[in-house]
């Protein structure tokens, strides 16, 4: 907790340590004071444990989600592209949304505004400082996946009015599978009324058959039972001996200069790199494939020992500031080649 604590510039006891993303955004929209009729906002093409918490709520508790369409408007594309497909019937990919929708669907009944930092197809980022202003000036609790971020973009959540970040350990932070952890405002966490309860909620500890109800306020509100705390150490070392030794910043530099190499040396005749504005990008570099599909690409470059992602269509390419630049050179290599 304290380590992260550094690393997101706030108190540890805003700290709360889990398993994966899911079980902590659900803790939260199961335990936040919804009424019939109230809002949430949403992108359509969110992952989903950023979307199935909130469509439990819509069912149980009446809440209304909205969700944002798709849109390419932020994005350095005129027009949609022209993607490599398997079926001619293929959806096109997501790309992003529009600041400008958002705006224009808050109401009154608008109580959260819940979306990735990171969309994890085409790394298409929210610009949180933007958005938390946008949320403080109408009373509205925002909630990131920060997933595709922590760990290779800066976030600061009290800086951006951020009430609840969310994310896993094993992807951008490179920890173990099986471990998450999450950001609460004090604010925000007092709302959030306790769903799942266990002995390590409690302020009595190792008092087992003291059964007073008198749970944690911290962070530690929602470590309801025991974790691995073995993989927790995994997690808390790489933060500790890795980020804590740079900065946020030094890190996002260094994963889009390898990204801008990338890209210069790309075939503009068989690959379309999607750059998304300085304040949109992030550490995916999606590309659309315009000769072969994503998928057959992937097999190919995985036979050959790289590994792209695909999803939806595009091409993932994802090197962290450790990537040597010579890996990030044979793989456009490669591509090039069975591209």
């Amino acid at each position: 907790r304290n380590a992260f604590g550094q690393w997101l510039k706030t108190d540890s006891q805003n700290i709360t340590m889990g398993t994966n993303t899911s079980e902590m955004l659900c803790m939260i929209a199961n335990g936040y004071p919804f009424q019939p009729g109230d809002q949430i906002i949403s992108y359509v093409h969110e992952y989903p444990a950023n979307h199935y918490p909130w469509i439990l709520q819509c069912q149980r508790r009446q809440v209304e989600l909205i969700l944002l369409a798709d849109s390419g408007i932020d994005s350095n594309l005129t027009s949609p592209p022209v993607f490599a497909k398997t079926n001619a019937s293929d959806p096109t990919p997501p790309l992003g949304w529009s600041m400008k929708e958002l705006e224009s669907r808050i109401t009154n009944r608008t109580r959260m505004i819940a979306i990735s930092h990171v969309q994890f197809t085409s790394g298409f980022a929210a610009d949180l400082v933007r958005l938390g202003e946008l949320c403080r000036q109408h009373q509205i609790d925002l909630v990131v996946d920060a997933a595709q971020s922590l760990g290779c973009l800066p976030i600061y959540p009290e800086a951006m009015n951020i009430s609840c970040l969310a994310a896993a350990g094993w992807k951008w932070l490179m920890g173990p599978i099986g471990t998450g952890v999450m950001y609460t405002s004090p604010e925000f966490r007092n709302k959030i009324e306790i769903t799942m309860a266990g002995a390590d909620l409690m302020l009595q500890d190792t008092d087992y058959l003291n059964h007073q109800w008198n749970p944690h306020q911290s962070g530690k509100k929602f470590e309801y039972s025991t974790m691995s705390y073995a993989l927790l150490d995994g997690l808390s070392a790489g933060v500790e001996e890795i980020f804590l030794k740079t900065t946020p910043e030094s890190i996002r530099d260094s994963i889009f200069r390898l990204q801008e190499q990338a890209i210069a040396r790309l075939d503009p005749q068989k690959y379309l790199p999607i750059v998304h504005p300085i304040q949109h990008r992030s550490a995916i570099l999606s590309i659309v494939p315009l000769r072969k599909p994503a998928a057959e690409i992937s097999a190919e470059l995985e036979s050959a020992g790289i590994v792209i992602t695909p999803r939806d269509g595009y091409l993932r390419f994802a090197p962290h500031f450790f990537t040597p630049e010579c890996q990030v050179t044979a793989a456009v290599e490669t591509l090039n080649r069975i591209g």
